[in-house]
């Protein structure tokens, strides 16, 4: 056993990645989760592991080595996944100007990806409408798992390997240097790493006020459908051309962003963009919108969830789904730019935070980082 010992406060994918990472670096680690299970953002997401929405250099590795532990962790405890890919499809003439841009670029870079005509891609794929279509960017880099199986087996195979302990049920309520206040009780540790997700203003609200950031909220619906077909890929619409980072590096994406500003403001006004995965039991993932706010109503609104559908639509089949779930998230976002959140407002105690939706994407890699310049 180590004599070496780390606390992780909150039991998502960020605080599962730092506990990973500590214990590899010989920490005897113990994670606080104040629920009796993972309930927030990490399981309210695609399970899409997206390294096509990551710029050139650190973000884009860091993607590829959250992905690729993520392939480890799944192989290791029977975790379901698909490296499905992803296809980026274009229905109108400037959105295929984006998607050529983009190939030259990403090619450039030996990014794997590729343009695919109408024909092939109604051959491989399944779900979509090829009514209008002219073609789509396909990538071999993204990866699907279902996150509320993988976030439920994750503690497992860290307490198994890793021998990672966990607290569930109760709440950290105090963090000093060296000392965790849970319900009363002090637990001690060398190190201390908060990874409360939109919860991190609770125990620093300090340092949460002054920092450039606000809370995101999704909209997002699960559907299931009889025949049992595989997408194969997981399917994007035109509008997320306009959401990820990477995509700026076409030189007519301003324009096709004006377009957009002019025939779907209300789309844009309600940060819509509309991407579809499929799990493992052949479950459709649908969303999702974008609401920014410190603080947000409980209600869900009627109005999102039949945009997104509206939207859908337009670039797959899917008038035999049937709905089953639908649900909202909220997760913290850096408002100036920042992609993620590293602080150290205390001696020992770290603040780990502020990767905005792309969580599942890039924990694993980011933990590695923050853990690997503490120690």
């Amino acid at each position: 056993m180590s004599n070496k010992t780390a606390i992780v406060v909150g039991a998502g994918i960020v605080g599962l990645a730092t506990a990973r990472a500590l214990a590899l670096k010989g920490y005897s680690v113990t994670v606080i989760e104040r629920t009796n299970k993972a309930v927030g953002a990490s399981i309210r997401n695609f399970g899409m592991l997206w390294p096509i929405g990551q710029p050139d250099g650190k973000l884009y590795q860091r993607a590829i080595r959250s992905r690729n532990i993520w392939k480890e962790i799944a192989d290791t405890t029977g975790i379901w996944y698909e490296e499905a890919g992803s296809l980026h499809l274009a229905h109108h003439a400037d959105e295929w100007e984006v998607l050529q841009e983009l190939q030259d670029k990403f090619s450039s870079s030996d990014r794997p990806v590729q343009l695919l005509d109408k024909d092939t891609i109604d051959e491989k794929f399944n779900y979509v409408n090829t009514n209008g279509l002219l073609g789509g960017l396909y990538s071999e880099t993204e990866m699907i798992i279902d996150p509320r199986e993988g976030i439920a087996k994750v503690p497992e195979y860290l307490n198994e390997l890793h021998q990672v302990q966990f607290i569930w049920g109760k709440a950290v309520s105090i963090v000093d240097p060296g000392i965790a206040w849970v319900e009363g009780e002090i637990l001690h540790a060398d190190i201390i790493c908060v990874c409360s997700g939109a919860d991190f203003e609770t125990l620093f609200p300090t340092e949460f006020a002054a920092l450039d950031i606000t809370k995101c909220k999704l909209q997002m619906m699960r559907f299931s459908e009889k025949t049992g077909n595989r997408i194969n890929t997981s399917l994007c619409g035109g509008l997320s051309l306009i959401h990820y980072n990477s995509f700026k590096a076409a030189p007519s994406l301003e324009k096709l962003k004006k377009r957009y500003e002019n025939e779907m403001k209300q789309y844009l006004d309600n940060g819509i963009h509309v991407m579809v995965s499929q799990n493992g039991l052949g479950e459709f993932t649908v969303g999702d919108s974008h609401e920014y706010a410190k603080t947000f109503d409980p209600f869900d609104k009627a109005f999102i969830n039949e945009m997104i559908m509206d939207y859908l639509k337009t670039f797959a089949i899917c008038d035999n789904w049937q709905l089953i779930h639908s649900w909202h998230g909220i997760y913290p976002k850096m408002t100036n730019g920042d992609t993620d959140v590293f602080l150290n407002p205390l001696p020992g105690v770290y603040i780990i935070n502020g990767l905005g939706g792309a969580g599942m994407t890039m924990s694993f890699g980011f933990a590695e980082e923050c853990i690997n310049s503490m120690t």
